[in-house]
């Protein structure tokens, strides 16, 4: 334990004071701000699983992205495993009972083996939840073990579908996992089964929409800021959309120099507000799922005026060579956190349920604080989250550990009352489809 609390990033700011007000708030509110919660996953149930990569910039704590098919299970901590049987124990329990056999159905990717190490530690944890699992692939059409580099195995199944029931080697699931974002659509096999699929197919990329997502978050977190009394800018980036953009042919150019330039001014209103020296800036990227792809960070429109060919290229495509025609242009957050050797650093959050697992920090030597982290070159080194991050400790300063830990666990599971809206949506535009 002592190593993983030395792992901790530090803040590289003098500027902490709204961070520090804030986490008073969330300490002083913390039975209004469970109450809330309670409310609210009440009302729209959590998705099974969740993460979120947060930006601390010392007055600042916001979500810059949610993640709905969360890959990096092996990263967590492994010593908090009864923790994250406890959390998919209860979902189950509260959603699934008597739910005995799942099928999990990973991304194709299947030549990375550190993504098929996240697969291997989380059909892991299920099964230690107690659920029978098979592991199942869209893409191979016969049995393929992996050994992976940790010295764990893995076993993918084909799958194949009779009548409205998908299997696998004679496995007949209750339950359809999908640890794959669909971003190259639905396929045909997955659709109008018997069988729950979770999450919902609606949350692929090729039908979600970030833009959606954190107009959902915007709404949530200005209840939660009215319920501690904060200015909701603090836990809330601005953003906008443009459709219709052809980064090759500079197609939809005007829109983007347009809305870059007025969430960068909306930014500065703010910073001036506040007696912020830093430059505001803001981060593009495909308003789907980048998987990190895509992504670029500017300080006013102009820069798009004269995009390089290398820069349109690698602005046009997102994951699996899908062409780019929305775009999400978000207020930058700085990232102050930085570890020991002065990398930066980001923490991402990992939920089951409404329950915060804990998670990792996603470190960088090669990148900026104001640049994505999520590139080629990052590690992770674990949070050392012993507990639901559901009890900061008012005896400790608002920085402590516990403390900090608690806001991010707030920050994180105001998303999923974002994403639990979303979801909610899209049964009722499927109810009326059907209509």
């Amino acid at each position: 334990m002592t190593e993983v609390l030395q792992n901790i990033p530090f803040l590289a700011t003098e500027r902490t004071e709204a961070l520090l007000d804030i986490e008073r708030h969330l300490i002083a509110g913390q039975s209004a701000i469970e109450r809330w919660f309670r409310g609210q996953f009440q009302k729209t149930p959590a998705p099974f699983y969740a993460s979120v990569d947060l930006r601390n910039s010392g007055f600042k704590l916001a979500p810059v992205d949610t993640n709905l098919f969360s890959a990096g299970f092996n990263n967590l901590n492994p010593e908090f495993s009864s923790l994250y049987v406890s959390a998919i124990q209860h979902y189950l329990n509260q959603y699934h009972p008597g739910l005995e056999r799942v099928l999990l159905i990973p991304e194709n990717h299947t030549r990375n083996l550190f993504y098929l190490e996240n697969v291997a530690r989380l059909r892991e944890l299920l099964e230690m939840s107690g659920l029978e699992v098979q592991v199942g692939s869209l893409l191979l059409e016969e049995r393929t073990a992996y050994d992976l580099p940790s010295g764990n195995s893995l076993l993918l199944e084909p799958i194949f579908r009779e009548a409205g029931r998908l299997k696998a080697a004679g496995f007949d699931p209750q339950l359809i996992l999908l640890n794959n974002d669909l971003s190259g659509g639905v396929p045909e096999i997955l659709e109008n089964l018997e069988q729950p699929i979770s999450p919902p197919l609606a949350a692929g990329w090729r039908s979600r929409r970030k833009s959606q997502h954190f107009a959902h978050y915007r709404t949530a977190a200005h209840e939660l800021a009215e319920v501690i009394d904060i200015d909701p800018w603090l836990i809330d980036p601005f953003f906008r959309r443009c459709q219709g953009i052809d980064f090759m042919r500079a197609d939809g150019r005007d829109c983007l120099v347009a809305n870059v330039d007025a969430v960068l001014e909306l930014t500065r209103e703010r910073y001036a507000h506040y007696g912020i020296t830093q430059r505001p800036f803001v981060i593009v990227k495909a308003d789907a799922g980048t998987y990190g792809m895509g992504i670029m960070t500017a300080y006013s429109g102009e820069e798009f005026m004269d995009l390089n060919r290398k820069e349109r290229t690698r602005m046009a495509k997102s994951k699996e060579g899908l062409p780019v025609s929305d775009v999400f242009i978000q207020e930058g957050v700085y990232t102050f956190e930085q570890t020991a050797e002065e990398a930066v650093a980001e923490p991402v959050v990992y939920m089951v349920g409404q329950q915060v697992l804990g998670g990792f920090y996603r470190v960088h030597t090669g990148r900026g604080r104001d640049e994505n982290l999520n590139a080629p070159g990052a590690h992770f080194e674990p949070m050392a989250f012993g507990e639901p991050c559901v009890m900061p400790c008012r005896k400790s300063p608002p920085d402590a550990p516990v403390n900090r830990y608690y806001a991010y666990g707030v920050i994180a599971r105001l998303t999923l009352v974002a994403a639990a809206r979303e979801m909610a949506d899209w049964r009722r535009q499927q109810i009326r489809s059907v209509e």
